[in-house]
């Protein structure tokens, strides 16, 4: 029997070789600290360490829980919360063991609670079309010298063209990045700083204007991402079993459902079917178009691919690294919560 089929399914498995492609690819493209991995694509200090080793020494974190724990596995050369909060107490007790942290800021009071927590640097976060957070372009200067005022040490701007990921066509991708950026760069002339921090894995070789990207998700894809033509191959799946099989063997029900994929995407895909649906612990499958039957039998091991693979990820304790059916390391995700 091999590695494979002793797991408790549903689990995540990661095809380890295609991993290391898409981590070497990247590191290649952008060497360094011009990659800024960001922690929320995998929340594991396992992956994280792997990406250390191969030179990148800064990360971009989504939560003070990321923070934290970067740190406390030793990582914390330079660690950027992209993120917004109003109580900063918990990072400025990291900060006070050493770690660098950043925090970004788009308001005084964001820039207060830094102050109050014990941060010491920050970033302008600047809205350059996400209408997620960041100031208006025109505010960041005055926000930089407040910041400035209050003693902070302001190393730059971020501004995050999310909205620009998915877009499949790739010339008016890099136009519309090209406007997000010259916003950016507006801001940065009046902010000051050596970090211009955007991007992202759908972004990463058509931004050319910031010092840093925040790419993540390309280490392992998915099926939205795997529709833009980038270097990078899938290589995570949440492996499930099928339970049951209809009597005219019209569909086929696996263990793996809502409570094991991110979903916010769209459905999972698998290979030589259909996906029905989703329901909590269950996805049924149907036949490819032309076919009367599923394949399946009770007991088969089936891969499903998912459409967004950061909140997948966060829904697992663990990660499987496999090399064909042979098991070669276990990856703790040990960085989800808040």
């Amino acid at each position: 029997m091999s590695d494979l089929e002793h797991q408790t399914t549903p689990y995540l498995r990661v095809d380890l070789p295609t991993f290391e492609s898409n981590l070497s690819k990247m590191s290649r493209a952008l060497p360094g600290t011009a990659l800024r991995p960001h922690v929320k694509a995998f929340k594991s200090t396992s992956v994280a360490k792997r990406l250390h080793n191969a030179g990148h020494v800064a990360f971009c974190c989504a939560t003070v829980k990321e923070i934290e724990g970067m740190a406390a596995a030793g990582l914390g050369d330079d660690l950027l919360l992209a993120n917004e909060v109003l109580d900063a107490r918990r990072l400025g007790a990291v900060a006070e063991t050493g770690a660098k942290i950043t925090i970004a800021v788009d308001s005084k009071e964001t820039i207060d609670a830094a102050v109050d927590g014990g941060v010491n640097n920050v970033l302008v976060d600047v809205n350059v079309g996400l209408r997620r957070c960041g100031c208006a372009a025109s505010d960041a200067g005055s926000l930089a010298k407040y910041a400035r005022s209050r003693g902070l040490n302001v190393r730059g701007v971020m501004g995050y063209e999310g909205h620009l990921m998915m877009a499949t066509d790739r010339k008016v991708q890099a136009a519309m990045v090209k406007d997000s950026m010259r916003i950016l760069l507006e801001a940065h002339t009046d902010v000051g700083g050596p970090i211009v921090s955007a991007g992202g894995t759908g972004t990463f070789d058509i931004n050319s204007w910031a010092t840093e990207i925040q790419a993540g998700s390309y280490l392992f894809m998915d099926t939205e991402y795997a529709k833009l033509g980038l270097p990078f191959l899938e290589c995570l799946y949440v492996v499930s079993k099928v339970i049951s099989v209809s009597p005219d063997r019209s569909w086929a029900v696996v263990d793996a459902g809502l409570k094991a994929l991110g979903m916010d995407h769209g459905n999972p895909s698998v290979e030589g079917g259909i996906v029905g649906f989703c329901s909590d612990e269950h996805t049924t499958l149907y036949p490819l178009k032309g076919q009367e039957k599923v394949s399946w039998k009770v007991g088969d091991h089936l891969f499903l691919s998912p459409a967004h693979v950061d909140p997948t990820i966060a829904k697992h304790e663990r990660m499987l690294a496999f090399e064909g059916n042979k098991l070669i390391d276990e990856w703790p995700v040990d960085l989800r919560g808040w």
